[in-house]
């Protein structure tokens, strides 16, 4: 599944390849988008938010600024081909959009929540998600660890497995990261989010974690980027634990299914029961 550090190097994907082309032709593949024909329209970026893709336009003649939003959610992807290159790693039937300018052809496949908006109405696609662990803290909606850890106390109730999944309180952090992290902060999954002693340390862990991946495809969180070496837990249910050899354990957590070591990161009793011992 994509993460915010795989969504980023998409959105510097597109950017590298579109910005400031003019539009040639576009095809959607959506009932929603049928009739829209963006031939002439100029490109002027691309950009993520957490787990989505801002791809800013410009019309022809009155200037006119609209953003093409996408999400690739579990499966979706963009692709980036020359004029007249084979379209090769996905099947004809996933693609949602295609765009082409002179020199390039971008392709969209099995693309989720395509809607075409004016750029000022930007906040209403994204702006309930948290601050974004990629973004610039000088930007709105950019990297804010003050801000993050109060939205995620602000249900200290929660497991904390579901709160960083959450992408209200902060975005960008998928399954992978979510594993990784609460493994090397020696956190049990299935913790409140109101015992978790230094939500701090947790966000700024994640926030290291995906600025250190951002810039490649390989995602690793161990310092090794060699095929099977690449993270502590994540994927990796039933075999040693790095740290202690514990077998790596596999549950589901609210919707998602996590991975964590019992040993590094035991589960506490409930309050009650050690008050009662």
């Amino acid at each position: 599944m994509p993460e915010g550090d795989t969504v980023w190097n998409t959105a510097r994907v597109l950017d590298r390849a579109l910005a400031g082309s003019v539009i040639r032709h576009s095809d959607f593949r959506v009932p929603a988008l049928a009739t829209v024909d963006l031939a002439k329209w100029r490109v002027r970026g691309c950009v993520s938010r957490g787990k989505h893709l801002l791809l800013r336009l410009s019309g022809p003649g009155d200037g006119q600024l609209a953003t093409l939003h996408s999400h690739l959610r579990m499966d979706g992807a963009w692709r980036v081909f020359g004029p007249g290159e084979p379209w090769r790693g996905r099947p004809a039937h996933e693609i949602r959009v295609v765009l082409r300018t002179l020199t390039t052809v971008a392709v969209g496949y099995h693309l989720h929540d395509l809607a075409l908006v004016p750029t000022e109405q930007e906040q209403t696609l994204v702006g309930h998600l948290g601050p974004d662990l990629l973004g610039s803290p000088d930007e709105v909606g950019g990297w804010d660890p003050d801000e993050a850890v109060r939205r995620l106390r602000a249900r200290p109730e929660r497991t904390i497995a579901e709160a960083l999944l959450d992408q209200r309180n902060l975005a960008g952090i998928g399954n992978l990261y979510k594993a990784e992290v609460l493994f090397l902060r020696g956190i049990h999954p299935r913790t409140p989010v109101g015992d978790v002693a230094d939500l701090e340390a947790v966000v700024e862990l994640a926030h290291k974690l995906l600025m250190a991946n951002r810039g490649r495809w390989t995602q690793a969180t161990t310092g090794s980027v060699r095929r099977g070496e690449e993270s502590y837990v994540y994927g990796r249910a039933g075999a040693p634990c790095r740290r202690c050899g514990t077998l790596i354990e596999r549950d589901s957590v609210g919707e998602r299914v996590t991975f964590w070591c019992p040993s590094c990161q035991p589960a506490r009793a409930p309050q009650q029961a050690a008050t009662a011992a």
